[in-house]
Parts: structure tokens; sequence; C-alpha cells
């Protein structure tokens, strides 16, 4: 059947900053006249309580305010810049307040009950009665039912996170932007890749030699073959001091004039972000923090997930120990490495891959150029769910590196778009992710079609050639497609559990870690590789060693996730208001997790947390442990795939409608079930990651 779409993509071009926080106020205005609209009508004799008289003008006027603010939101992440930090940083008290009132108004929630209340509801869809439900546990977790004291102390909070979690980010970003370390003895870049000295000498320009810097590829390619161990250790000690105070890097104020180091140093805003956090908790009559987190996920409680995260690391700290024993054996005998330090072990671990399986990173990245890799992909989710991508010519795009697609489905009909920004560069936030441009929902003129934003932090081209990528940032680009596909093949038209809207935390994870799994098996692999130069296929001398090394030092990748749930999950059990003992102690809190379950060396000066923004500035705040959570789910939904066939037709039409176009609109679980006929087991992921199945529970 075919629809009505709307398509509307954000005007970069004509973004004019001076005059956002007026439109900004125009349309917050807008909104409360919509919810003081919506209450006087309930109110009056001959109100009626139904969804277009209720959660329909809603809808609509949010619509506006999401398309205004979203791309302002976005280029603040990637194209920062002091002015769009300003208003940024202007803009988002305003928006806190106008979102925590309303879920604190009491008559709009009364209006809601009465919606859930009224003969209309049993024949809303599924879809609305979703949000409907979700909508009043928001109310009740927003601080409907306190009183005004509490609700103006809750608002206080609400905008205080707001402005902090802001302020973490951005002193992220400003310490790697603000290091770079000028090589001038090509003897220092020994055993570095070609490619990455390449981008170093761009970078140094009319200077000469080489510029190092703390962006990720840069980063990477240091720690992973340079032979120079001092190198190692200086890039090491930048990057996991940044924001704190152990870090020795430059440090400017706006004048450009030498400033105190602490003034991007993290660990007040750490302490101050959880103290509130549990504050926020304990005025809603939660235990913890971590208690008010699992209301909006799949678990139950948080023993439930301590239980979990503490049967993994049973599994895996003892192979991860004897890993990384053999490890700092090989280090000892092969490369004069008595005392393995944390600089040295991914140098060490390449080395070891080399040694077992004769295979390295570098050896691989002529077969995936980003050329190659991209429109690969495309494919492989074009047979896996029938559809068809293809880029928009002459796009409005806010950088050279962004490009828009379109989604078409076997129908014909549009499905979604995205812009795809893929690789590093300065004033861009570091790491991966997808956010939401524009969601599907029903309005007056037809249906929206989702728009995704698609971020990466890959390596970009260097002189003529193409991108050429790292196994690892392949499978990094699959995840992020596999967060945009759920967003975008959603069939639901109700916005507040429409794509990813409405899933539970701790399942948003799964159509992004399944898709990863297209990156190791051969039919898939020869859609996304082939030599930049010869256009030779990926050959079997080096797809069976990548094969083999998939579970190369598998416990100890996975302890080092669980070190981060663990330590995500111990600050916010413990933390407590101020007044009632304060935040938890966040380097004591490390080192007890640490001492549990990591196996490698950590030295005193590391400060990783300063920017670990995934909990302090970001949406997985006592979450961390939900990419776990789903891996569990997309390892035992891809052996669903291993039986059926890589590409099996019935299996892929399976995925797409029990899971990617239902959206949020119904019980994470209840969706994983209709695809794959039971609950998950565990089992798949501990053959994932070499453990021992027998002594699954």
């Amino acid at each position: 059947m075919s629809e009505d779409l709307l398509v509307v993509r954000p005007a970069f071009s004509a973004i004019d900053l001076e005059r956002v926080e007026t439109e900004l106020d125009r349309l917050l205005a807008h909104c409360q006249d919509t919810v003081d609209s919506v209450v006087a009508n309930v109110q009056t004799p001959a109100g009626a309580v139904s969804w277009d008289s209720v959660k329909q003008p809603l809808s609509d006027a949010h619509n506006q305010l999401s398309l205004f603010w979203s791309p302002l939101s976005h280029l603040n992440s990637v194209m920062s810049s002091d002015r769009l930090r300003e208003v940024h940083k202007a803009s988002l008290p305003k928006l806190t307040r106008y979102w925590t009132e309303l879920g604190q108004n009491k008559h709009l929630y009364n209006a809601t009950l009465a919606l859930k209340s009224c003969a209309e509801y049993e024949q809303l869809s599924d879809a609305q009665r979703r949000e409907i439900d979700n909508d009043l546990r928001d109310f009740e977790l927003s601080g409907v039912a306190l009183s005004a004291d509490k609700q103006q102390r809750y608002l206080e909070i609400a905008t205080t996170l707001s402005r902090l979690a802001t302020e973490f980010s951005d002193h992220v970003l400003d310490a790697t932007n603000a290091w770079q370390l000028h090589i001038d003895d090509e003897a220092r870049l020994d055993g570095m890749p070609e490619s990455a000295k390449a981008a170093a000498s761009e970078r140094a320009k009319e200077q000469g030699g080489w510029m190092l810097d703390l962006q990720f590829p840069t980063y990477y390619a240091v720690m992973t073959f340079a032979h120079d161990r001092a190198l190692r250790e200086e890039m090491y000690t930048a990057f996991c001091t940044r924001a704190s105070d152990q870090w020795t890097g430059p440090v400017t104020d706006k004048d450009g004039a030498s400033d105190d180091v602490l003034l991007w140093d993290n660990a007040p805003l750490m302490q101050e972000i959880l103290s509130l956090r549990a504050e926020k908790a304990r005025l809603l009559e939660f235990e913890s923090y971590a208690d008010m987190s699992m209301v909006r996920k799949m678990v139950s409680s948080p023993n439930q997930v301590m239980s979990f995260l503490d049967d993994l690391a049973q599994r895996a700290v003892p192979a991860a120990r004897e890993e990384f024993a053999e490890l700092a054996a090989f280090a000892s005998e092969h490369l004069g490495l008595d005392s393995l330090q944390a600089w040295d072990v991914s140098f060490a671990s390449e080395r070891l891959r080399q040694n077992r399986f004769s295979l390295s990173e570098e050896e691989l990245k002529p077969y995936f150029p980003a050329s190659k890799v991209i429109p690969g992909m495309f494919a492989i989710v074009g047979r896996l769910f029938d559809v068809s991508i293809e880029q928009i010519s002459d796009a409005d795009v806010y950088h050279s590196d962004v490009a828009l697609y379109r989604i078409t489905d076997k129908s014909g009909q549009v499905r979604g778009e995205f812009y795809m920004d893929n690789y590093a560069r300065e004033k861009k936030r570091g790491g991966a992710w997808m956010d939401v441009c524009a969601s599907r929902q029903r309005t007056a003129e037809g249906v929206q079609l989702p728009i995704a934003y698609l971020t990466c932090n890959l390596t970009p081209p260097v002189g003529d050639d193409p991108a050429l990528l790292t196994h690892n940032e392949v499978t990094t680009l699959f995840h992020e497609f596999g967060h945009g596909l759920h967003h975008m093949l959603t069939r639901v038209d109700v916005a507040g559990v429409s794509g990813i809207s409405g899933v539970e935390w701790d399942a948003v994870e799964l159509p992004s870690q399944f898709l990863e799994n297209w990156c190791w098996e051969r039919e898939s692999l020869d859609m996304i590789a082939a030599h930049y130069q010869t256009g030779e296929p990926l050959p079997d001398a080096l797809l069976e060693p990548l094969r083999q090394a998939r579970d190369f030092q598998a416990a100890m990748a996975l302890v080092r996730q669980l070190e981060f749930s663990l330590l995500d999950m111990h600050l916010h059990l413990e933390s407590r208001a101020q007044g009632e003992g304060g935040a938890a102690d966040v380097e004591a809190t490390i080192k007890k997790v640490r001492d549990a379950v990591a196996v490698t060396p950590i030295p005193a000066v590391n400060r990783f947390a300063n920017g670990f923004s995934h909990i302090f500035a970001g949406g997985y705040a006592a979450g961390y442990f939900s990419y776990k959570w789903a891996e569990v789910l997309s390892a035992d939904a891809f052996e669903r795939f291993r039986e059926d066939g890589l590409f099996d037709r019935n299996a892929g039409q399976a995925f797409l409608e029990e899971i990617l176009e239902r959206g949020g609109s119904r019980d994470a679980m209840a969706s994983y079930v209709a695809f794959r006929g039971r609950e998950p087991s565990i089992n798949a992921l501990l053959r994932q990651s070499g453990l021992d199945v027998d002594q699954a529970a």
C-alpha cells in the first residue's frame, strides 16, 4: 500500500546561529500553547478525550521542535565551534525546563490517564497504546506526583545535569584537539603503517616532518605498530589522562593564553553528576540511580544485572589471565619486554597475532577500501532485507565528507534516508554513533520519512588513495548502520515508539551487533573486500587467519567490557546525594573493580573515567551493561542464519518484520521471541567468545 511521504531534511546551509535562540523560543512557546490547549479542551464539560484531542496535537508540535533542534545538536558534535557551543549551551536550559515541566504537568498526566481509561483505548493500535503506557511511566519518572518544592528541585537537578554532561563532553573534545606531537626523526615512526605516516606528514604541512594527534586512527596506529616504546608511552599517557588533573598537554583559554590545567578536569563534574543523579532517584523514592535506570530496561533490577556480569566474569577472568600470561611470555621472549606495560599491550598483541596467524591488520587494509566496503555493505543489507540504497546527489550537507543516501524497499517505496559522516577530523567528537534526524510518524500532510545521522571516526583517505580501513573499522561501520536500519526501516507511525524510540535500552544494541556478523563470512566478505589496486578478492590465506583470530584474546576483550560495565553499575549503586554520604569515589571504585576483573597492567596516572562519555555525557548511565546484554541477543539471533543460511530470505524477512519494523511498539523480548521462536540463550555468546559452553547455567 503506497503512502504519502513527507521528507523533511535539515537545511544546513541556511542555519543562522544568530537566530537560533529566537526561533527556539518561538517553538517552545508553541509547544507550551499546545499543551495548554490540550489540557483546557479536556477540562471543559464537553471535552472529548481521544488520541486526536490529546496525543496528536502534542506529537505535531514536538515534531516541529525536534526537526529544528536535531541538526543543531548534531552539528555541535561534528562541527564544533565557539559560537555554536555558546548557542547550544544557552539553549539547553530552555529545553530542559520545557521537557521537565511537561513531565510534571499533572493536568496533562490526568488527561493521559483519562485517554488510557476511555473506550477508544482498546481500539487504538498496539503502537498507540504502547506510547500511552510509556508516557504514563515517564510522567512518574519525571516527578509528576512530587510536591511543588520537590518538583522545583527536580527541575534544578535536570538543568544542572544537562549542563554538566555538555561540559564533560566539551572537555574531552578540547583536550583531544589540543594535543599534538611534532616528530622530526622518521626513525621514531618505525613500524607504523605508511598510510598513517603519510597522514601525519600531511598534518605537519609547512613545518615538515610528521604531526601526531590523539584522533583515534592516529592513536591506534602508534599504539599498535610503533616500535618506539617511549613514543607509545607518551601517546598512551596523553590519551588516558585527557580531561584530568594528570593531563600534561597544552591548555589554553579562549584568548589563547596559557591557563590552569584544571580548566579541563572532569573529576569535579563526575562527582557532581553522580551525586545529582542519586538525589534525583531519591526524590522519586528509588534506592539508587541504578534502580531508577532499570525501569526503562528489559532487566528487572540491578541485582539481575550484577548476577549477569558476575557470571560472565567467573567464566572470562580465568581465561583472560591465561591469555595475558601467554602475551607476557611472548613479549619477554620475542620482543625483549620483560615487564609488559599498558602501552605495550596493543603492540605486543598485534605481534603475537601476526606470529600465531600470520596475519597483520596492515595486510588486510588494502582489501578494505571504503569505496568497496560501503557499497558492499549496502548490497549485503539489500539481500538481507530486500531493499536498495542509493546516494542522493546535490544534497545540502554540512561538510564535504558527508553524503546523503536513500533506502527503498522491493515495492519501490522509500523507507528512510541517512547522512553518512565517516572520517575523523578536528572539531568532531570521537567515537561512532547513530542519531535521529527525523522520526517516522503520521502527520496531517502524510507519513514523515525517518532520517538518521550515521557518524564514525574512521581512517580518512590520504593523497589519491581511497580510505583503507582496518577490519575493526569495518565492523564499526556495520554496527552503526545496524542502528540506522533499526531507526529507518520501522513501519510504526507513532513517534514515541517508532524505530529506536521506546525500545528498552538494553535491547537497542541488538540490530547493531547483529549486523557485525556479516563482516566475518566468506560470502558476505566477497561483497565488501577487494584489493584497492588490483580488485583481487580477499584471499583464503588472509581470510582463514582472520576468522581464526576472531576469538584471539576474546576473554581479555570481554573482561575489559565487564570492567566498564561493573564500574558503571557500582558508581550508580553506591552514590548517594550530598548529605547522604555523597557520590562514590570514582578512582577507588575503579581500583575495586580492576582488582576483581582486570588482567592487564594499568598505571596510576590512568584516568579512564574522566573520558568515559558513555555514562557521564551519553545515554548509558547505569546501562553500559547493555552492550553485553544485547550481545547475548545478537549472537543467538545470528545462530538462526548459521542454521538456515547467511542470506536466507525467510530469516531476513523475519528479522525485518519482527524486530526492525516493530521498533518500540512492543516489549523487546516479545519481538525477539517472535523472530527466534524462543527466548535467547547465552550459549551462542560463549561460543563466540571462545568460552566453555558446558558451564552455562
